[in-house]
């Protein structure tokens, strides 16, 4: 599954923190925690407001592609 490791990488490049999405979507930040580490994935009924808020579509967030990394 890519979503988890797609999660974290648009969280960062909104400049989001697990805590400030977590309370946007109405769930815990333990939560965003195991999506990002794909412990488990988001339910189906959070993905258009996890889009919206990480300014992504839900086909992105769902993308098998590799996303870029960021650059050190």
């Amino acid at each position: 599954m890519q979503i988890g490791r797609n999660i974290a990488f648009y969280r960062r490049r909104a400049g989001l923190t697990q805590t400030e999405l977590s309370r946007r979507l109405g769930v815990t930040p333990q939560a965003v925690s195991k999506w990002e580490r794909e412990l488990c994935c988001p339910d189906i009924l959070f993905l258009p407001a996890l889009a919206r808020n990480l300014k992504v579509t839900v086909d992105q967030l769902l993308s098998v592609r590799v996303v870029c990394r960021e650059r050190s």
